[in-house]
């Protein structure tokens, strides 16, 4: 089997397991022991109702034991994990970066959309995919690994001391400590050349998802999730920008 096959069978089994992450890291429930449950019913899942995708499909989109709708999420997380699997497969040629790419673009995939209903960037997410970059540098490009280091820490400390700036001039929260940590992450994948674009079109993603998509007017309170904007910065910059 080769390592594309490979990828896209796994990418929907790799989606449930995020969707899990998304609805249970911002509420602190356990996401390695807890065993799957019914949303509205509390009802442990069997191992038939957890097929990724085809699943929702026999079931008609509900429970087996209450009837009530399965939130559309999990399938749309799962059927995202395997477009960006199939994104990664199609567009990077070398076989050897393709479980490291997808591994990213899932991660950035769980991170984005927790982002967006929580406003929050969890550490635990955040943090491993920081020590991934360098370590898939390592590994990689041992040549380059100096440059990534220097990339995270530069990103960490930029955006950390404007949050502070910002926090010190307005007397509240401008960006999240989330945000820095992610761009962080990004550096370490992508090396020091990539983190002025990723940061020009992670904001410039942000407000046109904001005030065009979402149609929303902004004041100077306005709370925008800036983590979908910037995994794609970097998710973009990883296939077509050469880091």
């Amino acid at each position: 089997m080769t390592p594309a096959i490979a990828a896209l069978i796994v990418a929907p089994f790799i989606g449930s397991f995020l969707g899990v992450l998304i609805l249970r890291l911002p509420e602190g429930d356990s996401v390695t022991w807890s065993r799957s449950r019914c949303d509205s019913c509390g009802h442990t899942l069997r191992a038939l109702d957890m097929i990724p995708l085809l699943s929702w499909l026999w079931l008609r989109g509900r429970c087996r034991d209450c009837g009530a709708a399965i939130a559309p999420l999990h399938w749309q997380v799962e059927l995202a994990a395997l477009a960006v699997a199939a994104w990664a497969v199609v567009t990077d040629d070398d076989p050897a970066a393709l479980w490291p790419s997808c591994a990213l673009a899932w991660t950035l995939l769980a991170l984005a959309w927790i982002d967006l209903r929580d406003l929050l960037l969890p550490d635990v997410l955040t943090l491993p995919l920081m020590v991934a970059g360098l370590a898939v540098t390592a590994w990689d490009r041992p040549d380059a690994l100096a440059d990534h280091a220097a990339a995270a820490a530069l990103a960490w400390g930029a955006l950390a001391g404007l949050a502070a700036a910002y926090r010190r001039l307005r007397g509240h929260d401008g960006l999240g400590g989330g945000d820095a940590k992610l761009l962080a992450a990004g550096g370490a994948w992508l090396g020091i050349a990539a983190l002025p674009w990723v940061v020009v079109a992670g904001a410039g993603l942000t407000l046109i998802a904001t005030v065009v998509v979402r149609g929303r007017t902004l004041d100077r309170m306005s709370a925008l999730p800036f983590g979908p904007g910037l995994a794609v910065a970097i998710w973009l910059w990883r296939l077509y920008g050469g880091g």
